[in-house]
């Protein structure tokens, strides 16, 4: 059994036959992604949240068009193409990252990184739900009731706000964009195809950022780019070089030479960076039910993904 288990989850490139860049690419993208949370939370300290989201996705985006004609695979040009990865854009970083940004006005950048805690989740209720071939078994209704209960362990640790209009928008908001996130990453995936994947996210990544600049031109309450303080302005830099175009780089790098049950830990690892962080240079509240939501969220997308890949065996 033991056997088994660890063939599951590939752990035998820990057994030496590994390669030591690519995990050293995953602890990069588990920090890297796990701190831009609190990131966007000091960024829209200074800049309206629209923009701000706006302004970093669409220059990350346009490196990484750079950066795609370094990339040794041929560029896909044709309009089905460009309007496909655009919609993709407009799923993952329009509603996805500008949602979750703009939540963060009301809710903590960790309490923001726990519900996105829950996105491979609500990947696998979507292919299970659009896929005919595909159905529950108990491993995944088990994961689902254990994940659902740490969301409402969420509430139960801020009941004092739940009283507040605003701080149920936050959430609602984040929700809603770990849903899109989600589905845009489905539809990506089963519309693969092996042209130049870097070009292909740099459109992705530039199209959301100029749907979230139009955005901020239509919802966007006034603010001068002129009183910006530097705090502003080099979290902004960060947000773009180490969250936007070092962080993708990186687990573009890792996908290619790490199994899949490796590549995927960061989504168990942010949320938990993502608290710490934020308790430790912003001061954000951690209490025992913090960490119990965390453990159950997570141990709940366990158990669904455990579940889903057994099924996908054996298929």
């Amino acid at each position: 059994m033991y056997l088994r288990f660890r063939n599951f989850f590939q752990f035998r490139p820990f057994m030496g036959q590994g390669n030591p860049k690519a995990y050293l690419a995953l602890f990069f993208v588990c920090i890297a992604w796990g701190t831009t949370y609190l990131g966007i939370r000091i960024a829209i300290e200074h800049f309206p949240p629209f923009f701000m989201a706006g302004f970093r996705q669409t220059v990350s985006g346009i490196i990484l068009i750079i950066l795609a004609f370094f990339y040794k695979k041929a560029m896909d040009y044709s309009w089905y193409n460009l309007l496909f990865q655009s919609l993709i854009g407009a799923l993952m970083i329009s509603l996805g990252n500008g949602l979750v940004t703009w939540g963060e006005q009301y809710i903590s950048s960790g309490m923001a990184a726990i519900i996105c805690g829950l996105m491979p989740l609500i990947a696998v209720m979507i292919n299970l739900m659009i896929n005919r071939g595909e159905r529950l078994n108990g491993l995944i209704v088990s994961g689902l009731i254990v994940a659902f209960f740490g969301v409402g362990l969420i509430f139960k640790d801020n009941l004092a706000f739940i009283q507040e209009r605003s701080y149920l928008w936050g959430l609602l908001a984040v929700f809603v964009a770990t849903g899109t996130w989600a589905l845009g990453s489905v539809l990506s995936k089963q519309r693969f195809k092996p042209s130049n994947p870097v070009f292909n996210s740099g459109v992705q990544v530039t199209a959301g950022g100029l749907i979230l600049l139009l955005a901020s031109g239509l919802l966007d309450e006034g603010g001068s780019l002129r009183g910006v303080a530097a705090e502003g302005w080099w979290t902004m830099i960060y947000l773009i070089v180490v969250g936007s175009v070092l962080a993708y780089s990186a687990y573009m790098y890792m996908l290619q030479h790490l199994p899949v049950g490796i590549a995927t830990l960061y989504a168990y690892v942010n949320p938990v960076v993502a608290v710490i962080v934020g308790f430790l240079w912003y001061q954000e509240r951690i209490t025992h039910w913090t960490l119990l939501a965390i453990l159950t969220i997570l141990g709940g997308v366990f158990v669904v993904n455990v579940g889903y890949r057994r099924q996908k065996k054996q298929r």
